[in-house]
């Protein structure tokens, strides 16, 4: 019971983390663009046209959820296979490879539902899917430099830089959200924005 309630608090820390880590990402690829973030448009002033589906806040919240439930699954069979725990600094190699492996099943996850359920992809939902894993894969290969980054950071900063939750967890999330987006979907400026967000800004629809 203990462990479950610890594996449950970790998936959840990891789970917050990533929700963060991608909106924060929104103001790296379109720093000055307004965003659709559906329901919680109402909260911040904004138009209001889907609540959930095709938002910033389904991908917020759906890739977070894909993505903390393979980060911890795939740790856990790296761990078995190899008879301890993996971290960049003792197990780089696996540490890589694992990284890897959880974002792209981790966002795939998430594409197939969207691909499956999301009302604007009737008639088109397996096309929709091959696309989508393909842009996954596209962009989980740009995200090699994730374990990179903490270490080579406090290289360069030295002792102001620390091993705690935001340096070495949201920073790296944050910036391989940027990539994985970025370059999977094209996801930066006036580009990779619905309809009520060219709305917003004033671009074409």
């Amino acid at each position: 019971m203990t462990v479950s309630l610890e594996c449950a608090k970790a998936v959840s820390t990891t789970f917050g983390t990533y929700c963060v880590a991608d909106f924060l990402s929104n103001f790296i690829q379109h720093p000055t663009q307004k965003m659709d973030y559906g329901v919680l448009n109402n909260v911040i002033g904004r138009k209001t046209d889907k609540k959930i589906w095709g938002t910033r806040l389904e991908h917020i919240v759906g890739v977070a959820a894909g993505l903390a439930v393979t980060d911890h699954s795939s740790a856990a069979i790296f761990e078995k296979f190899l008879g301890q725990a993996i971290s960049f600094d003792t197990t780089p190699a696996a540490f890589v490879a694992h990284t890897f492996f959880f974002i792209f099943v981790g966002v795939a996850l998430f594409v197939a539902v969207g691909a499956a359920f999301n009302p604007a992809n009737g008639g088109a939902r397996l096309a929709t899917f091959k696309e989508d894993v393909y842009s996954t894969y596209v962009g989980t290969n740009s995200a090699w430099f994730e374990p990179f980054v903490f270490p080579v950071v406090a290289k360069l900063l030295g002792k102001s830089v620390k091993e705690n939750w935001f340096w070495s967890s949201l920073l790296p999330a944050t910036l391989a959200y940027s990539t994985v987006k970025g370059t999977g979907w094209n996801d930066w400026g006036n580009n990779g924005l619905n309809s009520l967000e060219k709305e917003m800004n004033g671009l074409p629809l």
